[in-house]
């Protein structure tokens, strides 16, 4: 069976049984914003690693927890969750063992072309001013990425002043968080 029909047979079944009460819902009550890998260990692991509820934060996923443009949509969908989602603070949360750690943009060019993307598309996207070894680089330290995306929203002209910005990283394995930045000892640094 395919994967969609898969998944329409099963939530066709969840909404008959009435499945869908199980699901504790809430008022937001941390009223955070999370920007996360999209790594699929976390996504259960995550929220229970950091006693959330459903409600609690706007999750935003993406390849290594990287915010690259500050008006990219990673940081509009930040604003958002910030203004219009009753969001205060915004957590970035990297983890070990990450797939974007080191990542070959020309290995990932190589698997395009391999799967039937077109040599002529790839030509024309590089010489039409499109990097794509900028636009598919990885990180070599979750660390620094972590720190580089905190800076990224922390100094956005659009962010809500005193609005703490934290940095975490998530062990994949076990869900221990290591505390990388915290966003109220630099607020109170700063003063």
């Amino acid at each position: 069976m395919r994967k969609i029909d898969e998944i329409m047979e099963f939530n066709e079944q969840f909404v008959a049984n009435k499945a869908y009460k199980e699901i504790e819902r809430n008022f937001p009550d941390k009223r955070i914003v999370i920007v996360t890998c999209m790594d699929a260990r976390l996504t259960e692991l995550l929220p229970k690693a950091m006693d959330l509820k459903d409600g609690d934060a706007k999750i935003i996923k993406n390849a290594g927890a990287i915010i690259t443009a500050p008006f990219g949509n990673i940081m509009r969908s930040v604003l958002v969750a910030l203004y219009e989602l009753n969001a205060h603070e915004v957590f970035i949360i990297g983890h070990l063992n990450c797939g974007m750690t080191g990542i070959d943009p020309e290995t990932v060019v190589g698997h395009m072309l391999e799967r039937g993307v077109p040599e002529q598309t790839i030509h024309t996207l590089r010489h039409s001013g499109v990097s794509l070894n900028r636009w598919l680089t990885g990180f070599d330290s979750v660390r620094e990425s972590v720190v580089n995306s905190v800076d990224i929203v922390r100094n956005h002209p659009l962010l809500p002043p005193n609005t703490p910005i934290h940095g975490l990283i998530i062990d994949p394995q076990t869900g221990e968080l290591d505390k990388v930045i915290d966003g109220y000892q630099y607020l109170e640094s700063i003063g």
